[in-house]
C-alpha cells in the first residue's frame, strides 16, 4: 500500500515575520515555522540551546530522597550495587554512576542481568546473589519502578533499594527507600523525556553538590560532569526519546564533549566507528555507530563488558574492549538479517499484509537478543504492529517476545488487555516486551489482532510521510543544507526534515550499496540538476525503481557528505512514486 504524502501548509506572512525577528535564513525560518516555532526567543532557545537551561537536579522527582541516602552510604563505606539495564541507556546510565561514586570514594560495583537467561529489570535471584555477596545498597538504573515485588525481596535481604527509572509504572509502585522519576505520581516535573541515562545524570549532578556542599561544584567533579553529558547523550539518542527541552540542550552539549574531551572507552569506540577524522559529531553518529555497538554487547548478553569499556581508564583494555563489541555488532548483524528474512517469510505467507491490523509472528532458533530489531524494522516497512517471539527449541521454558508499534497502537497498553495469555509482560506504548507459554502464542495473537482491529481505525493504517517543504535541486546549496543543520541535533521529536521534489529523473540504474543488498544508491537529476541520493534500509525497492521509466517524484532528507575532506550535498531517500 502506498504511502500519504502530508506537506506542510505554510504561512508566507509569519514565515517573513520569524526569519526578519529572529534574523535566520528563509529555509531555516520555513521549517521552523512548520514545526509550531514562530517566536524569536523561541528561536534563539532552540537553534543555540544553553547548558543553564537544564533544572537544579534537586527539582527532579525523587532526587532529594535519594541523593543524602547515597551520600550517606558513601560515607560510612557501604558496599553499593549499581544495577543496569543492559541496552546503551541503561550502559550509559549505570557508567555515570558508577564513575560518579567512585570519584566520590564509594566501595561500588555494576551489575546487569543477562537478557537472554534473566530477562529485564530486577530480579529475586539476582538480588539474593548480590546479598550474598554483601550488597548494602543497589542503585536501579533505567529500570525497576515496575518492580513491585522485587523491591518486597529487597527489603526482606536488608538492601537498602534506590529507583531511578523513567519507564511506565504500575497502578502501585515499588516500596524503596527512594525512587527518582520524572513521572512520578504526585509531582509536577515540567519534562518527563528524561531517558535513563539522563536521570541518572541528574542524580550523580546532585551527589557532586553534596560532596561540595554547594551549588558550585569543585574542578575535578565539574570536568567529570562535563564528560558524563557525553555519556548521557549516547543514552538520549539511543532510547529515542524526544529531543526537546533539557533532552536537546543534553544531546547539543554532549556531542561536543564526546568530540572534544571523551572517556578513554568511548574515545576508542569512536576509533573502531572509523568517527574520529569527522570534524563534528552527530547524533546520526550515536544513532547508526555507537549506539549499536554498545547494543550488540546487550542484545548477545555481554551488557557488563559495555559498561567497563565506558569506565575503564585503560587505553589498551579500551582498544580491545571497542574492537570486541564491534565483532559482536557483526555477528548482531548477521543473526538479524536471519530472523528477519525469516519473519518476512511469514508475513508474506501466513497474513494479508493490507488487511490484518497487526502481525504477531513466533518461530524457534530466533535470536532473543535482536527480535526487537526486525519488529521494528518490519513494523516500519509494513506500517503495522508487530510482534516477534522467540520459542524454545523444547518448549520447556515460555518465549521471549519483544513488540513494535505502528499506526499509534499502545503496545503497553495492548499487551495489558491480552494478559491473562502472557507469563509477564512491560515497556512503553511503542516497544514493549513479553514473555508466553508457546501453547498460548495462537490465542495471544487472535486477542492482540483483535484489540488491534478495534483500536486502529482505516485512515491510520494507511502509513503518512509529512514533508516539511517542496524543494528544486538547485535549491540545494552547500550554504542552504548547512543552514538546516543548525536545527540539529535531529532525533525523535525533532528528524530531520523531509523535503520533496517533482519530476525528477534517473540518471542510472540503482544499485546496491555495501554488503548484504540492504541499501540502495542513485543518482537523480532534477532540471539540470544532479545529485546521487541514497536509500538506507531499503533494498527491496531496486527492481521496481529499476523498472520505472518516467519521471518520479521523491521525498528526502537534505544531508552534507564528508568525503576526504570534501564535502557535498546528497539526499537520503525516504519514499518515492511515479509522477502524478
Amino acid at each position: 500500500m502506498g504511502k500519504r504524502w502530508r506537506i506542510q501548509a505554510h504561512d508566507s506572512a509569519r514565515i517573513h515575520a520569524l526569519e526578519r525577528s529572529a534574523g535566520i535564513s528563509p529555509i531555516v525560518a520555513q521549517l521552523l515555522v512548520s514545526r509550531g516555532i514562530t517566536e524569536a526567543a523561541d528561536v534563539a532557545a532552540f537553534l543555540d540551546p544553553k547548558l543553564t537551561g537544564l533544572r537544579d537536579p534537586e527539582e527532579l522527582p525523587g532526587v532529594v530522597t535519594a541523593a543524602p541516602l547515597i551520600h550517606a552510604a558513601i560515607a560510612d563505606q557501604r558496599k553499593i550495587v549499581i544495577y543496569g539495564d543492559y541496552d546503551a541507556d541503561g550502559m550509559t546510565g549505570a557508567s555515570i554512576l558508577l564513575s560518579c561514586l567512585r570519584m566520590l570514594g564509594a566501595e561500588v560495583r555494576s551489575y546487569v542481568p543477562n537478557r537472554l537467561e534473566e530477562g529485564y529489570g530486577l530480579n529475586d535471584l539476582a538480588l539474593q546473589t548480590l546479598a550474598a555477596e554483601g550488597a548494602e545498597m543497589v542503585i536501579s538504573v533505567d529500570c525497576g519502578i515496575a518492580s513491585v515485588s522485587e523491591a518486597e525481596t529487597a527489603k526482606q535481604l536488608g538492601i537498602e533499594l534506590i529507583v531511578t527509572d523513567h519507564h511506565q509504572f504500575g497502578a502501585t509502585l515499588p516500596d524503596a527507600a527512594a525512587l527518582v522519576h520524572p513521572a512520578l505520581p504526585g509531582t509536577n516535573y515540567p519534562f518527563v523525556g528524561l531517558c535513563g541515562a539522563g536521570v541518572a545524570f541528574k542524580l550523580a549532578w546532585a551527589l557532586c553538590c553534596l560532596a561540595s556542599d554547594s551549588k558550585k561544584v569543585s574542578p575535578r567533579m565539574r570536568s567529570f560532569l562535563l564528560t558524563a553529558i557525553g555519556l548521557a547523550a549516547i543514552g538520549t539518542v539511543a532510547d529515542v526519546v524526544p529531543l526537546a527541552d533539557e533532552n536537546r540542550i543534553l544531546v547539543r552539549h554532549g556531542l561536543k564533549s564526546l568530540k572534544h574531551s571523551p572517556p578513554v572507552g568511548v574515545q576508542a569506540l569512536m576509533v573502531a566507528a572509523k568517527l574520529t577524522d569527522k570534524p563534528t559529531l552527530s547524533s546520526e553518529d550515536i544513532a547508526f555507530s555507537l549506539a549499536p555497538r554498545l547494543n550488540a554487547a546487550g542484545r548477545l548478553g555481554q551488557a557488563q563488558l559495555g559498561i567497563e569499556l565506558l569506565t575503564t581508564d585503560s587505553a589498551e583494555r579500551a582498544q580491545n574492549l571497542a574492537e570486541f563489541l564491534t565483532e559482536l555488532n557483526g555477528q548482531r548483524d548477521t543473526l538479524e538479517r536471519s530472523v528477519y528474512l525469516a519473519a518476512n517469510k511469514q508475513i508474506k505467507e501466513r497474513f494479508d499484509r493490507d488487511a490484518d491490523p497487526a502481525f504477531v509472528l513466533a518461530g524457534t532458533g530466533w535470536h532473543a537478543g535482536v527480535i526487537g530489531i526486525v519488529a521494528g524494522r518490519l513494523a516500519e516497512r509494513y506500517h503495522r504492529p508487530v510482534v516477534l517471539i522467540s520459542l524454545d527449541e523444547l518448549g520447556a521454558k515460555p518465549g521471549s517476545g519483544s513488540g513494535r508499534s505502528a499506526c499509534g497502537l499502545d503496545l503497553h497498553s495492548a499487551f495489558a488487555e491480552c494478559d491473562e495469555f502472557l507469563v509477564s509482560h512491560g515497556g512503553h506504548a511503542a516497544a514493549a516486551g513479553l514473555r508466553v507459554e508457546t501453547s498460548r502464542v495462537d490465542d495471544f495473537r487472535a486477542a492482540f489482532c483483535d484489540h488491534a482491529a478495534g483500536a486502529i481505525s482505516d485512515e491510520d493504517r494507511v502509513a503518512e510521510i509529512r514533508i516539511d517543504a517542496e524543494a528544486a535541486f538547485s535549491q540545494l546549496t552547500l550554504q542552504t543544507v548547512q543552514q538546516v543543520e543548525e536545527m540539529s541535533p535531529f532525533g525523535a521529536g525533532n528528524p530531520r526534515p523531509v523535503l520533496c521534489a517533482t519530476a525528477v529523473t534517473q540518471v542510472e540504474p540503482p544499485r546496491y550499496l555495501g554488503s548484504g543488498e540492504r541499501h540502495l544508491s542513485v543518482p537523480l537529476m532534477q532540471h539540470g540538476t544532479k545529485l546521487r541520493a541514497v536509500a538506507f534500509g531499503k533494498g527491496e525497492w531496486l527492481e521496481v525503481l529499476g523498472a520505472t521509466d518516467g519521471p518520479i517524484d521523491v521525498a528526502y532528507r537534505p544531508v552534507i557528505n564528508e568525503f576526504r575532506g570534501r564535502r557535498t550535498v546528497e539526499m537520503h531517500l525516504v519514499d518515492w512514486r511515479p509522477s502524478q
